[in-house]
């Protein structure tokens, strides 16, 4: 009998059962989030506890050379700019390792904050634990997290809009609706959404 079949469908299951196994690892909606300490283009250390008027934050993890975070950029200005009053700041976080993307490290974040005058923290996590523990897997990635007395709860997770290409154009403001929701005492319309964007440059173990 031919087992050639039977192997290439057991190692098929065995894949099948590792992406299943990588697609959940990370944080999901409704787990608690761990804080962080990372530096910043400014010279200063950014994590939540340091936060204590927040009532949740915009995680957002981002980079200087992804087009969809260049498309994007704007966006977190007035999404941080908006809600940052209202108790939600935002957060930017860059994962990527610069030794693979040389245009990330943190003396191009500095250039990058300094030339679209970020208003928000944009923080480099070098050793991308944080990155790791979130589940963070593209840039631009959010994760929206609700203060709930010492602890942040995971919200929503997924894109920012439904366009990155055209403003104008957007038809579902994931994040705009899922703060306001949380600002008004009501349900998050959408808890999760595919994340568009580049894939994070892990650093090699």
């Amino acid at each position: 009998m031919n087992k050639l079949p039977l192997l290439l469908a057991a190692l098929l299951v065995t894949l099948v059962g590792l992406s299943t196994s990588f697609a959940q690892q990370g944080y999901q909606v409704g787990d608690k989030a761990i804080d962080f300490d990372l530096p910043t283009v400014n010279g200063e250390r950014v994590s939540l506890k340091n936060h204590s008027d927040a009532k949740g934050f915009l995680v957002v993890f981002s980079c200087n050379t992804c087009p969809y975070v260049v498309a994007y950029e704007d966006r977190m200005i007035e999404l941080h700019n908006k809600f940052a009053p209202m108790g939600y700041p935002l957060i930017a976080i860059n994962p990527n390792d610069p030794k693979i993307s040389p245009g990330d490290s943190f003396e191009k974040m500095q250039e990058r904050a300094k030339k679209k005058g970020f208003p928000f923290s944009y923080a480099f996590d070098e050793t991308q634990e944080i990155t790791r523990a979130y589940g963070a897997t593209n840039t631009p990635q959010v994760y929206l997290l609700e203060k709930s007395g010492n602890e942040y709860i995971v919200r929503y997770i997924g894109a920012i809009d439904n366009n990155y290409q055209d403003e104008s154009a957007v038809t579902k403001r994931y994040v705009e609706d899922a703060v306001s929701a949380l600002l008004t005492g009501g349900t998050v319309p959408e808890e999760r959404t595919r994340a568009i964007g580049c894939t994070i440059k892990w650093r090699k173990l």
